[in-house]
């Protein structure tokens, strides 16, 4: 296969994407497991890892393999955020990968046509670049202010998302996943559909709190999923 050309063939569900940001957890891997399968019990259909500063790879490796265990039989898949490495190691579904992270021509190349690989798009020049890259799904940030992560750029907003929506369409067509992030709860979140995205990214909306995942999972499951029927992509 032409990594540079060619894309993945794993079908990738974004409608409701917790990120586990130990920012925002914490880093005790018998919590994690256990707020990731609370998160997949209550309609979360991807998840991701995030650990910024890592000064222990292999306390994080055991991390990782601790809530992807938890996650078995549950069909939810597990990514690792930048660490292409990492993933590799725990055996992870795939890798979210940022603008400066590595290129996603040479994270497909070590994981396989069979991962999941999904790259953060800030804005339509980026947009317009994923017609050659081997990505499985973008996912558009930051769409409104957060404090759950440091963003130098300013929020796009609705309009904004809704630009680089149609730009990343034009680029590959209606079959990629188009998710959104950052400033994302339940008070926008079918806005956040209604302007175009396939999904939501959400971390304290989710996990902020550490009680009722499966329920807060459930009920914003639940809204996004009006919110595509009300936009006809249901």
């Amino acid at each position: 296969m032409n990594t540079e050309a060619g894309h993945a063939t794993v079908p990738v569900d974004l409608r409701l994407y917790g990120l586990l940001d130990v920012g925002v957890c914490g880093g005790d891997a018998d919590y994690l497991a256990r707020m990731a399968a609370e998160a997949a019990s209550g309609g979360c259909t991807l998840l991701q890892y995030r650990e910024k500063t890592i000064s222990n790879a292999r306390e994080t490796v055991a991390r990782l393999r601790r809530i992807h265990a938890a996650l078995q039989g549950t069909g939810v898949p597990l990514l690792m955020n930048d660490r292409v490495d990492l993933a590799l190691a725990a055996g992870l579904e795939g890798v979210h990968l940022g603008q400066e992270d590595l290129h996603p021509a040479d994270a497909r190349r070590l994981l396989g046509r069979g991962a999941i690989v999904g790259l953060t798009v800030k804005n339509a020049a980026q947009a317009d670049e994923l017609y050659r890259l081997p990505v499985d799904y973008a996912c558009i940030g930051g769409v409104f202010s957060t404090t759950s992560k440091n963003n130098p750029d300013p929020p796009v907003g609705l309009d904004g998302l809704n630009r680089i929506v149609f730009r990343a369409r034009l680029a590959r067509g209606p079959g990629l996943p188009v998710g959104a992030i950052a400033g994302i709860d339940r008070s926008n979140a079918a806005a956040t559909i209604g302007a175009g995205a396939d999904g939501i990214a959400l971390i304290s909306a989710l996990f902020g709190t550490g009680r009722d995942v499966a329920a807060r999972a459930r009920d914003l499951r639940g809204v996004v999923d009006g919110a595509l029927a009300a936009r006809g992509s249901a």
